[in-house]
C-alpha cells in the first residue's frame, strides 16, 4: 500500500510560521525584488519580522560582493532597515580567488561583476592565456542564451581549465522576463568534462558562512533549527536549505507558477513541483507577506 505525502500547504502570510524562528534566510532575486524594483510587502515583512526580534541574512546567488548588492538593493527601493546583512555567491568567489594568487583569470560575464576582482591578487586574461575561469554569467544576458556559448565552453573544457561559478542560478526572472545566470553556462561546461567548483546556494558552504552570521550577530551560537530559508529557486533555495538541514518555505515566482504573471497556484502543482523531494518546503506562498 502507498501513502501519500500530506500536502504542501499554500498560505497567504508567514507572520505564523515565520515567527517560530530567530532568523530568517531570504533569497534576493524573486522575493524581495524582480531585477528592476522592490517588492514592497516583502521588505515590509522582513522589517516587522526584525521589529519582533528576528534576525535577517538576504543570502543571495549574486556574483557581485555584499557592498555591490547592498547598493543595488537601495537602488531598487529595499530599504536597510529590511533586514540585517547579506552574504553572496560573489563573497564565496572572492575567498575562493584568495587561494589562487597570482593567477591568471578569465572572466566570463558582463563588466558590471568586476568587482569579484577589485583588491585580489589575481590578474584578468583572455582564455587562450587563462588558467582559471570565473563565470559570473553570460557577457550579455539580455540576448545571449547557452547556446551561444556552446564553441567557446568546448575550447575553455579541451584546455581543462577549473571554472569557479560565481552564481549557480540557471534562470532569474528580471522584471516579467527569464535570463540565464552563469549556473546554466557551468551545467553545460560540466557536462562537456569541465571541472566546476559552485560558489553559492544549493551548495553547503554558501550556508555554513550564512550560519556563522547569524550567530554572530546574535551574540551566541544559532542551531539550524532556529531558521528559516525563503526562496524561490526549487534547486537552489529550497533544496540548498533542506540539504543542509534547516526548513524552508517555497515563495512561487514566475520561475515556477504557471499561468499569466505566475498567479497560477494551488496544492497539486506545488506537490508536482516537488514530487520524489526527500524532504519538502513547510509552505508555499505567492509572496513573501508578513
Amino acid at each position: 500500500m502507498t501513502v501519500s505525502a500530506p500536502a504542501i500547504p499554500v498560505v497567504e502570510s508567514l507572520k505564523e510560521i515565520g515567527s517560530r524562528y530567530r532568523a530568517w534566510l531570504v533569497d534576493i532575486w524573486g522575493v524581495m525584488h524582480n531585477g528592476h524594483s522592490a517588492f514592497p510587502r516583502a521588505t515590509a515583512a522582513t522589517r516587522a519580522f526584525r521589529e519582533a526580534g528576528g534576525i535577517v541574512v538576504l543570502l543571495s546567488n549574486s556574483p557581485r560582493p555584499s557592498p555591490a548588492v547592498q547598493q543595488q538593493l537601495r537602488h531598487f527601493g529595499v530599504p536597510d532597515d529590511a533586514y540585517d546583512i547579506t552574504v553572496t555567491s560573489g563573497d564565496l568567489t572572492r575567498h575562493e580567488l584568495g587561494k589562487h594568487k597570482g593567477a591568471r583569470v578569465f572572466h566570463l560575464g558582463p563588466e558590471r561583476d568586476r568587482p569579484i576582482f577589485t583588491g585580489l591578487d589575481v590578474t584578468l586574461a583572455d582564455w587562450p592565456d587563462a588558467e582559471l575561469i570565473v563565470c559570473s554569467g553570460p557577457f550579455d544576458d539580455d540576448n545571449e542564451t547557452p547556446d551561444d556559448y556552446v564553441e567557446l565552453l568546448q575550447e575553455l573544457a579541451a584546455r581543462r581549465l577549473p571554472m569557479i561559478c560565481a552564481n549557480p542560478d540557471h534562470l532569474v526572472e528580471r522584471g516579467h522576463r527569464l535570463v540565464y545566470c552563469a549556473g546554466a553556462l557551468a551545467a553545460v561546461y560540466e557536462r562537456m568534462g569541465g571541472s566546476v567548483l559552485y560558489a553559492g546556494k544549493p551548495h553547503p558552504p554558501v550556508y555554513e558562512l550564512a550560519l556563522e552570521t547569524i550567530s554572530r550577530l546574535a551574540g551566541r551560537e544559532i542551531g539550524k533549527h532556529e531558521v528559516l530559508a525563503i526562496g524561490d529557486g526549487v534547486n537552489t533555495d529550497i533544496a540548498g536549505a533542506e540539504g543542509f538541514g534547516i526548513d524552508a518555505v517555497f515563495v512561487a515566482s514566475a520561475l515556477h507558477a504557471p499561468g499569466e504573471g505566475g498567479t497560477a497556484l494551488d496544492a497539486l502543482h506545488i506537490a508536482e513541483l516537488f514530487a520524489g523531494a526527500s524532504k519538502r518546503p513547510l509552505a508555499a506562498t505567492h509572496a513573501l507577506v508578513w
